[in-house]
């Protein structure tokens, strides 16, 4: 026994000599059951999906590995717009998911893609976001159909539009155009004369690039770099800013009752770092894309009568129809009321 404790003893010596050691086991911060999400997204890793990819490292590297979330690029566990059918169906526990994409499918949620709401900041869209994402009626259509919660926004930036052709210098040179707008923003773009194409992030770039849309609305900056838009159009606008769209991070009800209290505790965390992660990836896209989109295309600034002579059309006309729509199924206008008071 002796002999073998200086022989450790002299191999440790001999490792501390030459500048290696065999680290030991970590140990995890928060202790718990082994633990894999598989999270469904459409496209590839960008400024997007930077908040889950937070999660990601921050649940793995808290728990040493034993909480996992398996981030899915490319719909590889199914279309963008059956991410709900298949999380209720078990096929994974989580994905992004554009209420615009399936409209009918969650309906009061929809009144997040209205246009112009006045939402002045990234802050003030979270809580706008968050204030009907708790909402009884919103959170409730979602729970009830589809057995999930929105557990937090991808905040996604006011739209722009980048196009070919003649740029649109006039709200009026929209008319006749044929434009992808999804929402309430594809409601402000008809009442200009717009024709709407409402096809998904990964069918754009062919219809501009083959002429069957003329422009595009996108987040601004960062979607319109991903999916490469940029190097087909030859103008963007840079102050329409019509709205954006909620595109929710959803978890499946079911797998978030499975969580040990101590893993939900993280994913609380983890969600305060992927907004911080969303924030910081949005704002390297503006200083790498807009100046180049400055250099190679035509810019498109709208003056301020202008602008509120879009609103005048595509504002109050739309949140009243929207209104009117579903007013027969929930109270369609206490949503947009609240709306309205979480952004004050």
């Amino acid at each position: 026994m002796k002999h073998s404790k200086l022989k450790l003893l002299a191999i440790a010596g001999a490792a501390v000599a030459c500048g290696t050691f065999v680290a030991a086991p970590a140990v995890a911060a928060v202790d718990g059951p082994a633990v894999t999400w598989k999270f469904n997204v459409w496209g590839k890793k960008r400024a997007f999906t930077a908040d889950v990819e937070a999660w990601k490292k921050h649940v793995e590297a808290e728990t040493n590995g034993k909480f996992k979330i398996k981030i899915y690029y490319g719909d590889q566990l199914g279309g963008k717009k059956q991410n709900l059918d298949n999380i209720k169906a078990g096929v994974f526990e989580a994905s992004k998911v554009c209420w615009a994409y399936h409209a009918g499918k969650n309906k009061a949620m929809t009144v997040l893609n209205l246009p112009f709401l006045p939402i002045k900041n990234f802050d003030m869209q979270r809580k706008v976001a968050q204030t009907i994402h708790e909402n009884p009626i919103a959170a409730g259509e979602i729970k009830k159909k589809w057995n999930v919660f929105a557990f937090s926004s991808s905040n996604l930036p006011q739209y722009e539009f980048l196009g070919r052709g003649k740029p649109p210098k006039k709200l009026e040179d929209y008319k006749g155009m044929t434009v992808r707008a999804l929402g309430g923003m594809a409601g402000a773009m008809r009442a200009l004369g717009a024709s709407i194409a409402t096809m998904t992030a990964t069918e754009v770039y062919q219809a501009i690039d083959r002429g069957a849309a003329d422009a595009v609305s996108f987040p601004s900056t960062y979607a319109h770099s991903a999916y490469k838009i940029d190097e087909v159009a030859t103008w963007f606008t840079s102050n329409m800013s019509p709205g954006t769209n909620d595109c929710p991070n959803v978890i499946s009800l079911a797998a978030w009752g499975k969580l040990p209290e101590q893993y939900k505790k993280l994913m609380y965390q983890a969600r305060e770092k992927g907004y911080a992660a969303l924030k910081a990836a949005y704002s390297a896209k503006d200083k790498v894309n807009l100046p180049k989109w400055r250099k190679n295309l035509t810019e498109i600034k709208y003056s301020d009568a202008e602008l509120a002579r879009f609103q005048a059309v595509g504002g109050q006309p739309v949140y009243d129809k929207w209104v009117a729509k579903h007013k027969g199924e929930f109270d369609a206008q206490g949503l947009l009321d609240a709306v309205l008071a979480a952004a004050k």
